[in-house]
């Protein structure tokens, strides 16, 4: 990519613009496939998804899937966004980096106490009623078994559900994804484990390596790689070679899943899960960080291919839109994402998608100046025992 005067001169309130709204919209489109093979979306839709479309079985949502009757599609968002809005909204309240027990102190009775607009449930609930079992997890580890907070995600499943709304974290920290790493491990604890947990750290650094005044595709990644671990490393590492060999969505649909597969407990049936599925593991990695990643480099930063190659790829495609849009939108800002896809996500979901990002703007410069005044006196404090 040749960086232009545009990208090089978006401001903090861009950036963090761009990734929440891109990440909110990625969400909205993949959620409607998620589960799916790319060969199937192309049957059940006639050929790619290139926008928000309905659900997957039309008007009989409610029951094809009694295990998770939820209305995806029409623009609706899922859980990806329910929880990266509320983490953001710990942030109002902190007002500061935070850590395992703010997640305990804060995120949880957001969680269980406060009643909101529901897209896929089209109804007033409590978050809770909506996020998965994984999630879920941390309500009833912390607020029911009052287990630590820094050991509670020790138990879990290992997934993405820590990962796909790290990008808060990455925002705070922007243009630190070594501080980002670091926070994002600890808010991740009480949730995830493992190459769970390692997927949050990574995914909130790409975020925060976007956030960078000359970032691309290929500085994120390295970024990423900087600060990897095991499996993770090694998983993104298949992807991005992989990667660098297209230009197009379409002809790394196959190849990006070859790549990620051998690092990819779930297996090749989404739906199925193998026996090895979501255990503890150094050898292995979360499919969504390291594809979200590859998608992220076939477009070289372009929110749309980066996004509908997300999308289109399938399996947990929510969450690698989710984060693809999120990485594209912090590298570009919101002027590429097609104007007409934030506007009916926001009215369909019930949704003001700019407000948590001017909230979380507001916040992440607070805590820079805290940052420079700590920063300050340590240097003081060190010069002094120096001399």
């Amino acid at each position: 990519m040749t960086l232009t005067t545009s990208y090089t001169t978006l401001t903090l309130e861009d950036r963090i613009t761009g990734a929440l709204v891109g990440a909110a919209v990625g969400d909205a489109l993949g959620g409607p496939v998620e589960g799916y093979t790319p060969e199937q979306i192309v049957e059940r839709h006639g050929g790619r998804v290139h926008g928000v479309v309905g659900p997957w079985h039309g008007d009989d949502w409610r029951t094809a899937r009694p295990i998770a009757p939820y209305h995806k599609g029409d623009g609706h968002v899922t859980d990806d966004t329910l929880m990266t809005h509320a983490l953001i909204r710990v942030y109002e309240k902190v007002r500061d980096h935070l850590d395992a027990y703010a997640i305990a102190d804060h995120l949880v009775p957001d969680l269980t106490a406060h009643p909101r607009w529901i897209p896929e449930l089209e109804a007033e609930a409590l978050p809770l009623q909506r996020i998965f079992l994984a999630e879920k997890w941390i309500v009833a580890r912390l607020h029911y078994g009052h287990v630590d907070p820094r050991e509670a995600g020790t138990g879990n499943i290992v997934n993405c559900g820590a990962a796909m709304y790290m990008a808060p974290v990455g925002l705070v920290n922007a243009a630190n994804p070594a501080a980002a790493y670091a926070e994002a491990l600890e808010v991740a604890a009480p949730h995830q484990s493992s190459y769970g947990r390692e997927a949050a750290g990574v995914f909130a650094a790409a975020v925060a390596a976007a956030c960078a005044p000359n970032a691309t595709a290929t500085t994120v990644v390295e970024a990423c790689l900087s600060l990897a671990k095991d499996g993770t490393r090694a998983a993104i590492e298949a992807v991005a070679e992989s990667a660098s060999a297209h230009t197009d969505f379409e002809s790394a649909l196959a190849p990006l899943r070859a790549a990620i597969a051998p690092f990819d407990t779930v297996g090749p049936d989404y739906r199925a899960p193998s026996l090895g599925a979501r255990r503890p593991s150094r050898l292995h990695a979360i499919e969504e960080l390291p594809i979200a990643l590859g998608m992220l480099l076939v477009a070289d930063g372009d929110y749309r291919t980066a996004v509908l190659g997300a999308v289109n790829y399938g399996r947990d495609c929510d969450s690698i839109a989710t984060m693809a849009g999120a990485l594209a939108g912090a590298l570009r800002g919101e002027a590429p994402i097609p104007a007409a896809w934030p506007k009916q996500i926001a009215e369909s979901s019930r949704l003001d998608l700019h407000a948590p990002a001017r909230a979380l703007t507001e916040v992440t410069r607070e805590v820079y100046e805290k940052d420079r005044t700590r920063q300050s006196a340590h240097h003081k404090a060190f010069e002094a025992l120096t001399r």
